[in-house]
């Protein structure tokens, strides 16, 4: 699967992979009750069964109830979806991305700071894959 084709969750499956990402494995009521909105029974199943489809849940017959749980992690989604943005957004520059939160001043002092201690460790951990590689 392509990675625009992971990333692509509309607004009310993101919802439901959030309920599912919390609990776990849940069938179609539980996860209807969980939603932050009232939706119809049968919506949530539909989407859900969307969501079975396109491989981003697995189910499994109980009873008479299908459970559902993600097949795919918050992590995964995120990264896809960040990957999707730099992409169309930002013309495949994570660099711009950066600066454009900057220039937006959506970055604290307190995140500038962890963005700087994240960098400085990726450029050792990259020095010292490197240095392992030569030897």
């Amino acid at each position: 699967m392509a990675a625009r084709s992971q990333a692509a969750l509309t607004p009310l499956e993101l919802e439901i992979m959030n309920v599912l990402w919390t609990c776990g494995e849940c069938n179609v009521q539980t996860v209807q009750q969980a939603l932050p909105r009232e939706l119809a029974y049968t919506t949530v199943q539909t989407v859900l069964n969307i969501l079975e489809r396109k491989g981003r849940v697995k189910r499994a017959k109980r009873d008479r109830a299908f459970y559902y749980r993600p097949a795919v992690s918050r992590s995964q989604v995120a990264q896809n979806a960040l990957h999707d943005l730099v992409e169309r957004l930002f013309g495949g520059s994570a660099e711009n991305l950066v600066m454009s939160l900057l220039e937006a001043r959506r970055l604290t002092p307190q995140k500038l700071e962890r963005l700087r201690q994240a960098v400085a460790d990726a450029q050792q951990e990259s020095a010292r894959k490197k240095g392992a590689r030569r030897s």
